[in-house]
């Protein structure tokens, strides 16, 4: 009977695939620029043969060969192009794209549901156009992705003004953030108030929350990858801006006409030099000044080569660096402090068509992460010679150099394969100082030896069309981490599909397991540059994730709305935090050439599970969306909270998000955003009072009244971690654009302003002491004072285009 059935199978295989096919393939482009489009599908209408371009704009299509049959080629924010083609030969076609006025609808995630598409196996995923992402009111008028993307059910913020990006239930450093095939590790601005993504540089943002392809790996909450324009190859263009606290430009063009571009794109915050007219202060009686001062900047570039019909080269960069510092010169002192850090990548991508059927995509690496304290004390005697003199400089540092290889093989109609390999060679130093000074009596120099590590993977996936209504992508990625001595090698099985129930409405269901060999150690959970990153050890194991997420996916003609809904359960294991009271800074002298951070973190579990709502209207005079999710998520650490269960500080019951964007004609737009959402989870004293000591007080004061009591110190008792529960923050943001279009430029004025109510929502919480008098008697208590950052703010930019 075995024999029976495997003959068979072999006589349907050979007969389908005996049948005469032709292979349509080649790359879509945009009309103009020759920016190749990722995500564009390719496909025959009223059949269920389609294919979708990859990052690269290349497709591959094979069909049965026939007479004649019309392609079409769609994708948002572009003319439908139909091509009439003989089917009777292996063709080569490619497409030019003309844009259309993308003024006339928004897409914020997954393409439209009908046809072949509404079976695509990928879900949880978000899709942000960066013409879209320029029409919502910003803080400060900046344009960042993160705070879009933190409009977006699934997806939290942190605290209030940060761009951190908090995914079902998961941590920042939970989340792979990817610019041109390099691993950013620090992607904030301004202690995390600005991200280090200038939307001009940017042609493609997507993010995956659930789901995961195969062909990504190395996190278990999120991916975020973003690719920068390649730059014009027909003429020059730009691009710019001017704010309230920051300007930038992009400049690209031909480097050779429709062979090869550049991009380059910059910009800077003026903030150090429109507040020091301001900050700048002369304390009275030593007469010394005290100037404070923060800036950062940020630059994007690339160029493309196109070495022919079957080869192409790409080389990008980004370079972006913070300083804040605080300087005090007086007659006999002087005083310098100062923070900095910044992001570097590089990456070098070459494109070699093989045939038809196969592309393949080689990528070199570069990424790096540094931060640095500093601080310099100098006392002077009144005959100039120096008295006393102290120096300080810490540093912690991530680099990586890596290497990987990318296949798309389209064997059949049915099945196209992605398969490929890459290895990242690690190198951490957790941290690295040193101390001196005149009154130190021995000067420390210590950097903990650099952690060299190793971690690598390679995977297959499959999206199978096995029937006419069932898409699958099934997928397999083995990963390894080499470290010191000991080896990790962690399987990771993938799966999704996507069940049509009707032309405008499917079923999805997705299980992906993930492993983290790198950690972020945080006491803020803020994502602050003082966070280390650290590598797995021989004696702390990576983190492993499971996730499982079904929903469904439903169009609206009339009206023109897209609804998707969205359950997911997740467990993480081996997740790393602080022990209580340990920090990964200790300088004190004795023990600071015996610190170790593998001493002061423990290992735990967690566990989040919960639903998303997405309701989106794409076209028309008013469009935007309502997000919706409702979620839980728990930690449990044997050495945290007695060994019990907790809330973590961003466990989030209820998170709801508004868009909304009504263009009153083609020179004015308006757009407002609401958020809501449940307080942060957050460990307050449950109670303060008065130490005891061998001092007791009976004192009477001149004006009568008495304190009595023991003179020690104040003590404050915790009860259950994370146990309060902060107010619900909710804000309101408008903004107002006027365009004027030319020939050949474009400007727009935006007016916003963010927190158009006045919400006072909580930043942190303390403890604060107040005294009353009664009588003669002073008595006092402890009141609970919420601290909030950001009251009403107007903004204003000026935008350009030529």
């Amino acid at each position: 009977m075995r024999s029976t059935f495997a003959f068979i199978f072999l006589l349907i295989s050979f007969l389908s695939f005996g049948q005469e096919r032709i292979t349509i393939s080649g790359f879509v482009k945009e009309q103009g620029s020759q920016e190749q489009l990722p995500g564009v599908n390719v496909y025959v209408a009223g059949t269920p043969y389609g294919a979708v371009t990859n990052t690269y704009g290349f497709y591959s299509l094979t069909l049965p060969a026939t007479d004649t049959a019309t392609v079409s080629f769609s994708f948002v924010g572009y003319e439908k192009t139909d091509r009439k083609v003989n089917l009777n030969k292996n063709i080569e076609i490619n497409i030019f794209l003309p844009t259309i006025n993308q003024l006339e609808e928004v897409v914020v995630s997954a393409r439209r549901q009908e046809d072949y598409i509404s079976r695509s196996a990928q879900m949880s995923q978000v899709e942000v156009p960066i013409s879209q992402l320029k029409k919502i009111p910003a803080f400060f008028g900046e344009k960042d992705v993160l705070r879009v993307l933190q409009l977006m059910p699934g997806v939290q913020k942190g605290t209030e003004g940060q761009t951190g990006l908090y995914v079902r239930g998961g941590g920042p450093d939970q989340n792979l953030i990817i610019l041109d095939d390099a691993v950013v590790y620090n992607a904030n601005h301004l202690f995390g108030f600005f991200s280090i993504f200038n939307s001009d540089a940017l042609r493609s943002v997507e993010l995956t929350k659930g789901g995961f392809p195969a062909r990504y790996g190395g996190r278990l909450s999120s991916v975020l990858e973003m690719n920068m324009k390649e730059g014009s190859k027909e003429k020059l263009h730009g691009e710019g801006g001017i704010g309230l606290i920051s300007s930038r430009l992009t400049l690209e063009g031909p480097i050779k006409k429709e062979k090869s571009s550049f991009l380059i794109s910059g910009r800077r915050t003026y903030i150090d030099a429109i507040a020091a007219p301001l900050i700048k202060q002369q304390q009275k009686g030593d007469e010394s000044q005290v100037k404070p001062g923060y800036y950062f900047y940020d630059l994007n570039a690339k160029m493309n080569f196109d070495l022919g019909s079957k080869d192409k080269l790409y080389m990008s960069g980004y370079f972006g660096r913070d300083k804040f510092y605080a300087n005090e010169t007086g007659p006999l002192s002087v005083t310098k402090a100062g923070l900095d850090w910044g992001n570097a990548t590089a990456t070098m991508r070459w494109n070699h068509l093989i045939n038809q059927k196969l592309f393949v995509n080689s990528s070199f690496i570069f990424s790096n992460f540094n931060f640095g304290v500093s601080s310099y004390a100098r006392d002077i005697n009144g005959d100039g010679t120096v008295e006393d003199e102290f120096s300080l400089r810490y540093d912690s540092k991530i680099r990586d150099f890596a290497i990987k290889t990318d296949f798309d093989f389209y064997p059949s109609p049915k099945h196209a394969v992605k398969f490929g390999a890459q290895a990242t060679f690690h190198k951490f130093v957790p941290s690295a100082f040193a101390i001196a000074g005149s009154f130190v009596d021995d000067p420390i120099q210590r950097a903990v030896e650099p952690v060299h590590a190793t971690e690598a993977g390679a995977y297959v996936e499959d999206t199978w069309q096995a029937l006419d209504i069932l898409k699958m992508n099934i997928g397999f990625r083995m990963s390894l981490f080499q470290t010191q001595t000991k080896n990790y090698i962690r399987p990771e099985p993938r799966f999704s599909a996507a069940l049509s129930l009707a032309r405008d409405f499917s079923f999805k269901a997705s299980y992906a397991q993930m492993n983290q060999y790198v950690h972020l150690l945080s006491n803020t959970g803020l994502g602050l540059p003082t966070d280390l990153w650290v590598p797995t050890t021989d004696r702390v194991a990576p983190q492993q994730s499971r996730q499982v997420a079904v929903g469904f996916a439903k169009d609206l003609e009339r009206p023109a709305l897209t609804l998707t809904l969205e359950g997911y359960y997740k467990n993480m294991n081996n997740i790393l935090n602080y022990k209580e009271g340990s920090s990964f800074l200790s300088i004190n002298g004795e023990n600071a050439n015996e610190l170790s951070w593998e001493d002061n973190v423990t290992a735990g579990k967690g566990w989040s599970y919960g639903a998303e709502f997405l309701v989106q209207k794409k076209t028309g005079k008013f469009s935007g969306w309502i997000g919706y999710t409702l979620s839980w998520t728990y930690w449990k650490f044997p050495e945290l909270n007695f060994g019990r269960t907790f809330f973590p500080r961003y466990d989030r019951r209820h998170d709801l998000s508004v868009v909304g964007i009504y263009e009153i004609n083609k020179k004015i737009t308006l757009s407002a955003t609401w958020v809501y959402g449940t307080g942060n989870a957050l460990t307050l004293p449950v109670s303060t009072y008065q130490g005891v000591n061998d001092n007791f007080i009976n004192r009477v004061y001149p004006n009568g009244k008495t304190a009595i009591g023991w003179n020690g110190p104040r003590v404050s008792e915790y009860g259950e971690k994370n146990s309060f529960r902060a107010e619900a923050f909710h804000r309101m943001d408008v903004a107002i654009q006027f365009h004027k279009k030319k020939k050949r430029h474009e400007r727009t004025w935006e007016f916003g302003v963010y927190n158009a109510y006045n919400r006072r929502n909580p930043f942190f919480y303390d403890i604060v002491e107040e005294t009353t008098t009664e009588g003669t008697t002073v008595k006092t208590k402890n009141t609970l004072k919420r601290y909030s950052l950001f009251p009403v703010l107007p903004s204003f930019s000026y935008n350009f285009k030529f």
